[in-house]
Order: structure tokens, then C-alpha cells, then sequence
């Protein structure tokens, strides 16, 4: 990690390939989060090089939370920019009522998920009883 004293607050700043380290995602998904406007890089060095800061990660961090839930990118940039605005000091309360809509979607993908699991350990078990 190093120090870029064009990130904001002084952060410190990380290339992709760190980024993709710290996450476990690949750097192929994380330049489609750039792309598709999700994750833009912080800035860019004088060669063209994605840099990403501390809060970039963060949020790719709740952006790699949102997909196994089956979010599309249209609902986690508004849940993203939701979350942002509840972080401002005076945020709007129709911010918070979005929030608890997104809680409650999550809870129910989730459930969906885990019912999945139930079916397809159901269904591995039938399979080793043959």
C-alpha cells in the first residue's frame, strides 16, 4: 500500500492487484465494477493504473457481500449510494426506509438461498442412498 496525496484525506492507496488480494475477487470483476460504474477507481496514475483507496475497498467488500444474495448491479448502486447517504452527518429519513427495504430483501434471498441448500443436500442424499 502507498500514499497518494491525491486520494481523499490523505488515504493510503493500493493498486488493483492488492485489492484483489485483500478480496478474493479477481482483477477481471473488479475492472467490471469499474466499469459498470460500482467501484471507479479513486484515481488513476500518470500511466493509466487504477488506485484505489481504504473506502474503495470497503464498499467492494459490501458489493462481494450483495452478490451472493443475487442483488443486480442496478439494486446494489442504489443500496451503495443509500448507504452512503445515511453515512453523511444529516441524512434523509426515506434513506433509512430504503435501508430497511434492502435488510428485508436480503433477509428473504437469503432464505431462498438456504432453502436451495436444503433441496440439494436432499438431494445428494438420495442420490448416496442409490
Amino acid at each position: 500500500m502507498t500514499f497518494d496525496p491525491d486520494a481523499p484525506a490523505g488515504e493510503r492507496t493500493m493498486h488493483i492487484g492488492e485489492l484483489a488480494e485483500k478480496t478474493g475477487l479477481s482483477l477481471r470483476t473488479i475492472r467490471h465494477y469499474d466499469d459498470v460504474g460500482l467501484l471507479p477507481a479513486t484515481t488513476r496514475t500518470d500511466g493509466g493504473f487504477r488506485v484505489y483507496t481504504e473506502t474503495d475497498l470497503a464498499r467492494l467488500l459490501v458489493i462481494r457481500s450483495m452478490k451472493p444474495l443475487g442483488f443486480t448491479l442496478e439494486e446494489m448502486a442504489h443500496l451503495l449510494d443509500t448507504l452512503s447517504r445515511l453515512a453523511l452527518e444529516n441524512p434523509d429519513p426515506s434513506d433509512r426506509a430504503q435501508l430497511l427495504h434492502y435488510i428485508g430483501e436480503a433477509k428473504k434471498k437469503r432464505e431462498k438461498l438456504a432453502r436451495n441448500l436444503r433441496q440439494a443436500d436432499e438431494f445428494i442424499g438420495s442420490l448416496q442412498g442409490k
